[in-house]
């Protein structure tokens, strides 16, 4: 059997694994009702909403949503596709996304290939689990020219300057900066939600999509560090920029640090990498569904809207806190 033939072997093994765990959980979750159980969120201001299990499901959906796209669109030059998109509230379209010109570095366009395949496969497992409770795509900007939101975060970071442009798609490099800011807020989103899910199988299933999303960002964290310095950019060395980004994270998020860039610096100054971002007790940080709207709306205050959801996302958590 010759190599060519062997991969794609592995490949077709890999698909039907994981469409048998797919069919599992969807058996699974078929036996639970959708928000059968509840519990009660309180704001700042002390109002309380009832949040159900679809709530929690739907809010990652959104975010699922947005990965998804961005990704298919920096792998293959497209969208997910119109049956994927549907649901209840307002369906929104995307703005900008373009297929990133990977050239010889086949290592991050695999990468690339890769996690979009498991970010529309989430897409369309929550969509399931959700059956007609799932809501529909919001409208998701994902531009990379002067007025997106990559280039808004990459300026409020300080990793270019004022009126500089940041295009997630120009370079590899630029895609995988882009990536590191969505990857490490899903893991502490699903980390942060986990707790609120009653329902066994879909804590399971949020479990089973938290260790997808680490592996993501561990991915992008490695690659990252390993590049170092890229003089093709017109920004500071990638730990400088990550390490930007984490700081902007963390300063929308809350007065919390919740946040760690590619590299620390040990007590006697040697700069090591910190590929996985963890408490004093080696675990993963968490962060709540408001703290990750702040992130993904660019903005510290309570808002409903912003950044790369610009009509804000569909469900009933929508609305981020004022930090």
């Amino acid at each position: 059997m010759t190599e060519s033939a062997q991969l794609l072997d592995a490949f077709d093994a890999r698909a039907q694994r994981r469409d048998q765990r797919r069919d599992f959980f969807k058996m699974a979750m078929g036996a639970a009702a959708v928000g059968a159980t509840a519990f009660t969120l309180t704001s700042k201001a002390g109002a309380q909403a009832t949040i159900t299990d679809a709530d929690i499901l739907n809010f990652a959906l959104n975010l699922e949503y947005l990965e998804a796209q961005f990704y298919a669109y920096a792998a293959n030059g497209t969208g997910l596709p119109a049956n994927q998109l549907t649901g209840t509230g307002t369906q929104g379209a995307v703005t900008g996304g373009a297929q990133v010109p990977f050239g010889n570095d086949t290592i991050v366009q695999a990468y690339a290939r890769e996690i979009a395949a498991d970010e529309a496969a989430h897409v369309a497992f929550l969509r399931t689990a959700l059956g007609s409770a799932a809501v529909a795509q919001p409208a998701i900007n994902i531009s990379g020219d002067a007025n997106g939101p990559f280039t808004a975060a990459a300026r409020l970071a300080g990793v270019v300057g004022n009126t500089e442009t940041f295009n997630p798609y120009a370079s590899p490099t630029a895609f995988l900066l882009a990536a590191y800011i969505f990857e490490d807020v899903g893991v502490t989103a699903y980390k942060g939600a986990s707790p609120l899910i009653t329902s066994k199988p879909f804590l399971q299933a949020a479990a089973g999509i938290l260790a997808v999303e680490a592996y993501h960002a561990a991915i992008i964290r490695t690659t990252l560090y390993s590049r170092g310095y890229d003089e093709l950019m017109p920004m500071p060395s990638l730990v400088t920029a990550t390490g930007q980004i984490s700081a902007l994270r963390d300063s929308v998020d809350g007065s919390s640090v919740l946040d760690q860039g590619i590299a620390r610096t040990t007590v006697n100054g040697q700069l090591v990498s910190n590929i996985v971002p963890t408490d004093t007790n080696g675990i993963v940080f968490s962060r709540s569904p408001q703290q990750v709207l702040n992130i993904v709306y660019l903005n510290r205050a309570a808002a409903t809207l912003g950044g790369f959801f610009p009509a804000g996302v569909n469900g009933n958590l929508r609305a981020s806190v004022a930090n």
